[in-house]
């Protein structure tokens, strides 16, 4: 028989020790998973999926099972550490450089750009993406609204938007939600670290027609990009590949609208949004 794998001198994930720490709370409190499902209005099957470390949880969730066991702000900042596993594998490498990235250039044809986005656009979306359930749908907005302190963080992020206008033209299905979207787009814009241009359909073809991408420059000078459709996304760490989407990318920022001129379209979009008012005669 051959020798067992040891799991020595591995680091545990922080989904790990946050699975960990909610099986060791419970156990600690005495309580079964019906007790607490009762107690927290969340079902047994979701709790034991979230000690056993299957589910990722929402911060809804660990505000319901910090209450219950009293363990403060312990729980919600282990889900901070753990929050990035509600992502889908594919993202995981990008994010990690995200993370680390100074600057981030993106053009969006399907939808608008995760860091832009408001809760509400948030779950249309990924409702679109007829996710398991609502436990999961509520993880995947949770982690997606996590990822925009990098914004607003002391060495926040650099970031250009490029949105094509198409993204502004699908609405969300709430036309409140769509009016707080767009409100938020200008918020948003005025941040000191954030540039918004819309591509305006005048613009006619160009080379990046159809595709959303993101390209990340690292603190050691080093471009990714990330490339991304309905169905399929592709991180490029080639230095060759990445330098033709860089020229593709600035050809196409080169048509769009100037920032001042973007924030008035979106100023219309919002208008034209409004219900009408009835007429008086």
């Amino acid at each position: 028989m051959g020798a067992r794998k040891s799991n020595a001198g591995q680091r545990p994930s922080a989904r790990q020790l946050l699975a960990k720490e909610l099986a060791r709370l419970r156990e600690e409190s005495g309580k079964s998973l019906a007790t607490l499902g009762e107690e927290t209005t969340y079902d047994r099957a979701y709790l034991h999926k979230l000690e056993t470390g299957t589910r990722v949880g929402s911060p809804e969730v660990i505000a319901a099972l910090s209450a219950v066991y009293g363990a403060g702000e312990q729980l919600l900042m282990l889900w901070q550490l753990a929050r990035h596993d509600a992502f889908r594998d594919k993202y995981k490498r990008f994010m990690e450089l995200e993370e680390k990235a100074t600057v981030r250039y993106s053009y969006a044809v399907g939808a608008i750009p995760g860091l832009l986005q408001t809760e509400g656009y948030a779950r249309e979306v990924f409702q679109a993406a007829r996710l398991r359930d609502e436990h999961e749908l509520a993880e995947q907005v949770a982690a997606r609204l996590g990822r925009q302190e990098l914004l607003r963080r002391d060495n926040a992020l650099h970031f250009r938007a490029v949105l094509d206008e198409s993204v502004l033209r699908r609405k969300a299905r709430d036309p409140k939600e769509w009016e707080k979207q767009l409100e938020y787009l200008l918020e948003v814009s005025q941040l000191p670290n954030v540039t918004l241009q819309v591509l305006p359909f005048e613009a006619g073809p160009h080379a990046l027609l159809g595709t959303s991408v993101t390209i990340l420059w690292l603190p050691d000078g080093k471009a990714v990009a990330y490339t991304e459709d309905a169905h399929s996304g592709e991180l490029m760490e080639d230095a060759t590949a990445v330098d033709e989407l860089r020229l593709s990318y600035d050809l196409l920022r080169d048509l769009a609208l100037s920032p001042r001129a973007t924030v008035a379209f979106i100023k219309r979009l919002i208008e034209e949004n409004k219900p009408c008012s009835p007429d008086p005669t």
